[in-house]
């Protein structure tokens, strides 16, 4: 295949040219091309234009019974044509996005090995271990630019899900294409199948993976240490994206890799980020600046963690020390607040521990356990955030919240896990709760609220928000490294398109249907930041402004030609 002037010549012919999905037209195909392309009596004979296929596609989608459903035809819309299906996002992004994102990608990732229907990306396992030079070599890679990679683990608020998770990875690949504009030719899935530890996976007959326990240990980091360098050595450029991979794990392996190639965890990261500058956005409203935030997170995994660790550097850059930034944040875990003597932490967590000292004067409901509850914490914290990322219904409680807002005029809730089944409490209620004083978000769509006559809207403080923005402006200059510099720079464009910062619109964050244009203004301050940091070729505003321009794919057909 060639390309000349929006105009590429191509050998494929006749049904291998229409099951190419990369490359078909479906009816779209004009005569001219039938003729050329041995097309004459493979396809009806009204030529459309792409719009009318995405007419056609919406009505289609919207007949489907439930969310699940409409989930499997846009799967198989991206299996057939891939241009329709990144014009059908980009004209009906609000609709769509929850149906091939959170919440409905959970349902496809737990039924993944009984919706499996074509191949998309690469399914790696242990035995391949020797064979992936061999396997990377295969010519469809040579312009692949972005990778977004799993091991399965830790699915949304899921759990393990072993090959079912490749679901995760296609799926923030199209979102990288339909919101930032990453071409789709250039991005590559991977699950990394090391088993699994679901019994429900492994007893069902029907299961796509590896039939064994989860690998650990030596021979775990072996094989991610192999596909890292093959990966390296296939494509020196490459910006790879970690994603849904174990507490014992995800930070791990960040930490390992992160001065080696351009990457980052977007459950880390991309969740900071977001966070961030939902934050940042919703301070505006309260006037409380950011270094004078009291935050509680339920969830002390890698995510609130995560979350945590790059709103301290943030408060750091408006003059905090670091000690008096780390000391700002109370994380909840399993075995209630971190603290000096919680046992069985891992590194990323033991930043956030607090000296017993430092808790002795507090009000406990139950002092003989040695364990701080969140009732506790915010009782005696008085918290002006608090974050869920717990995967825990419900913990969010009337009287945990009650109680916070009696001691903040304006309380920043933000229960984020996903699914939507698994949020710490449902906004209506926080809103009810606090008598509309509360300013939500949550990790998945909720309708507007009414309350006392007002409307209240729900942030969505979603990854997709960034993670397109982000990638794209890393590869358009080949930023050799992502940094903590860059991930606050990106916040911080996000939270100044905020409506509270523009007084155009509502929410927190700009409305999901303009993801493209958000994505465009990320990138540029990423790459800005990148460059600024000597992570890139030194370049003016205006030929990063042009490359991210430059970079980013629209869904529109080329015309063919025969050779």
């Amino acid at each position: 295949m060639n390309a000349t002037n929006n105009k590429i010549s191509l050998a494929l012919r006749g049904q291998q040219l229409l099951e190419n999905p990369l490359l078909n037209k479906g009816t779209a195909f004009t005569n001219a091309e039938r003729d050329a392309l041995g097309l004459h009596g493979l396809l009806p004979d009204h030529v459309e234009t792409l719009d009318e296929q995405v007419d056609r596609a919406i009505e289609r989608m919207r007949a489907a019974a439930t969310n699940l459903d409409k989930h499997i035809f846009l799967r198989n819309v991206q299996d057939t044509n891939e241009t329709l299906y990144y014009a059908l996002i980009g004209k009906h992004l609000e609709e769509i996005l929850p149906l091939i994102y959170t919440p409905t990608v959970g349902a496809a990732c737990q039924q993944f090995s009984h919706l499996f229907n074509r191949a998309r990306g690469l399914f790696l396992t242990l035995s391949q271990k020797d064979k992936l030079d061999q396997i990377l070599a295969n010519p469809r890679f040579d312009n692949v630019e972005c990778i977004v990679v799993t091991d399965g683990e830790r699915i949304l608020g899921l759990g393990d899900q072993g090959a079912g998770g490749m679901g995760i990875p296609i799926g923030k690949l199209s979102i990288y294409a339909g919101c930032g504009g990453i071409n789709p030719a250039n991005s590559l899935p991977i699950t990394l199948d090391v088993g699994t530890n679901n019994k429900e996976r492994l007893a069902d007959p029907l299961y796509i993976g590896a039939r064994h326990q989860r690998v650990r240990g030596k021979e775990y980091d072996d094989f991610v240490e192999a596909f890292v360098q093959a990966v390296m050595k296939r494509w020196p450029d490459i910006m790879l994206q970690w994603e849904d991979f174990g507490k014992m794990n995800a930070n791990r392996l960040l930490d390992k890799y992160k001065d080696r190639l351009c990457t980052f965890n977007d459950d880390i990261q991309g969740t900071a980020v977001v966070a961030i500058a939902t934050l940042l956005a919703a301070i505006k409203e309260t006037g409380v600046p950011l270094k004078d935030q009291r935050v509680v997170l339920q969830g002390g995994g890698q995510a609130g963690c995560g979350i945590a660790a790059l709103m301290a550097e943030a408060m750091i850059k408006e003059g905090l020390s670091k000690e008096e930034a780390y000391k700002r944040f109370y994380i909840i875990d399993i075995n209630g607040l971190l603290k000096e003597d919680t046992p069985d932490l891992e590194d990323f967590q033991k930043v956030f521990r607090h000296k017993n000292a430092d808790l002795a004067g507090w009000k406990l409901d139950n002092p003989e356990s040695g364990k701080i509850t969140l009732a506790d914490t915010v009782r005696n914290v008085g918290p002006t955030v608090m974050v869920g990322v717990s995967a825990v219904a419900g913990t969010f409680t009337e009287a945990i919240i009650r109680d916070m807002a009696s001691k903040v005029e304006r309380p920043i809730v933000f229960p984020l896990s996903n699914p939507t089944e698994k949020v710490e409490a449902r906004p209506e209620d926080i809103i009810r709760w606090t008598d509309g004083r509360a300013l939500v978000g949550a990790g998945s769509p909720f309708a507007p609220i009414e309350h006392n006559g007002k409307t209240h809207y729900v942030t969505q403080v979603n990854n997709s928000y960034v993670f397109p923005g982000m990638g794209l402006g890393a590869i358009a200059v080949k930023a050799r490294r992502v940094t903590d510099g860059m991930f606050i720079a990106t916040a911080q464009a996000l939270a100044d398109m905020s409506p509270a910062v523009t007084g155009k619109g509502t929410g927190l964050l700009p409305a999901i249907a303009d993801m493209r244009e958000v994505s465009t203004k990320l990138a540029i301050a990423l790459a800005k930041q990148a460059r600024d940091e000597g992570l890139t070729e030194k370049l003016t505003d205006a030929q990063v402004e042009q490359m991210v321009q430059d970079k980013m794919w629209k869904p529109t057909y080329s015309e063919y030609v025969a050779v």
